[in-house]
């Protein structure tokens, strides 16, 4: 049986590496001189082609911090890590902190040690995250064969690099929350999606969790999105750091139509979010520039379908604060007039009167706007 049977290669966003026996040989501390073990050169091109598909790598060490320190005088390799995390606390905790700090789920990563006590500490506390010896490395390269690689995926190493700059900047920043985020200049556009953009909305349907509201498949979503009477939205954004790329992708069910024959209710089967942009106001931007559209449409009422589970409750409070409430009608929560999952409900407010308007620190623009 292979060490990665019933690996869902979606759910992968960081692979964590150790060094001592894993990354390199040697054991760093023990070096007789301020040089670093020479790494292994089978593990750094596992990182570089875990990164060409989008996965980040980053660094677990029960060592002296020290270690990090010179592993800073060499950039070269130094560059593929993000997060980095060596000191003598348990593996479990570094993990914690490196999911933290990548503002991902800890579930999204997987553990690469020689050591067996290491990946049975991991296993036993944090259950959720897959842990695999060095010689299981080519089994996990092999499980993300043949999967689509989109424009964003190559891009994720440099754009969470940028997020680390974006950090560092926040940390030395003088002033709020708030007034940080108005100096960072961020801007959102939103529009129907673009064919080359549908690979990346599908990818968000996939990988994202903690702003996720329905957890609808990407197959499901491609088939819907290209079925009469539905439209997929994206959302981009950029900062004075650079691009984040797209990072929300909304599928808009607009069949329901009233007497005026006019969109009776817009129907979200699923809104989707990229967890880089959490805490920045850009979800609940997306959401109310889609409830804006849709009252601009002649609609009255809108809607969205939504699956709660353990990693969603950032989703759920905003939706909850966007007015949206539980109705008894779960005719539309597929998207496709069918009976919804037992799991899922319909959450829908009224369009009249007044609408949440987006966070004061963010710009949000139609992207017809922003190409004109």
């Amino acid at each position: 049986m292979s060490v990665t049977d019933g690996f869902d290669p979606d759910g992968v966003k960081c692979v964590v590496w150790d060094l001592d026996g894993t990354l390199w040989d040697e054991i760093a501390v023990e070096s007789a001189t301020d040089d670093l073990p020479t790494p292994r050169p089978a593990a750094l091109a596992a990182i570089d082609a875990l990164a060409a598909r989008g996965v980040l790598s980053s660094i677990a060490s029960r060592s002296a911090p020290s270690v990090l320190d010179r592993l800073d005088a060499v950039p070269e390799v130094r560059a593929r890590f993000l997060a980095p995390q060596v000191s003598w606390q348990d593996k479990s905790e570094s993990l914690r902190r490196i999911a933290k700090d990548l503002g991902i789920a800890v579930d999204a990563l997987v553990l690469v040690d020689d050591s067996p006590y290491e990946r049975a500490e991991v296993e036993a506390l944090l259950p959720g995250v897959r842990t695999l010896a060095p010689e299981d490395v080519p089994a996990l390269l092999a499980a993300f064969e043949g999967r689509e690689v989109t424009a964003e995926s190559r891009e994720r190493v440099r754009r969470y690099r940028t997020e680390e700059t974006r950090r560092a900047e926040g940390e030395r920043f003088e002033g709020s929350r708030e007034e940080f985020l108005r100096w960072c200049d961020m801007r959102l556009t939103i529009g129907a999606a673009t064919a080359d953009e549908i690979p990346r909305a599908l990818e968000l349907a996939a990988r994202t969790h903690r702003l996720n509201s329905s957890g609808l498949t990407p197959d499901r979503l491609r088939e819907l999105a290209s079925s009469d009477g539905h439209e997929l939205y994206t959302a981009r954004m950029t900062d004075r750091f650079g691009e984040y790329g797209i990072i929300g992708a909304a599928l808009v069910d607009r069949t329901h139509r009233s007497d005026r024959g006019t969109p009776a209710t817009w129907s979200v089967p699923l809104l989707a979010l990229s967890c880089r942009v959490a805490g920045r106001g850009a979800a609940a931007a997306f959401l109310f520039r889609l409830m804006e559209r849709a009252r601009e449409a002649g609609a009255e009422e809108f809607r969205v379908t939504l699956r709660p589970t353990d990693a969603n409750l950032e989703m759920r409070i905003l939706l909850r604060q966007a007015g949206l409430r539980r109705t008894d009608d779960t005719d539309t929560a597929t998207g496709t007039g069918t009976a919804a999952a037992v799991d899922s409900a319909v959450l829908g407010r009224t369009l009249q009167g007044d609408l949440p308007g987006s966070p004061a620190w963010l710009h949000v623009s139609d992207r017809e706007d922003a190409e004109a």
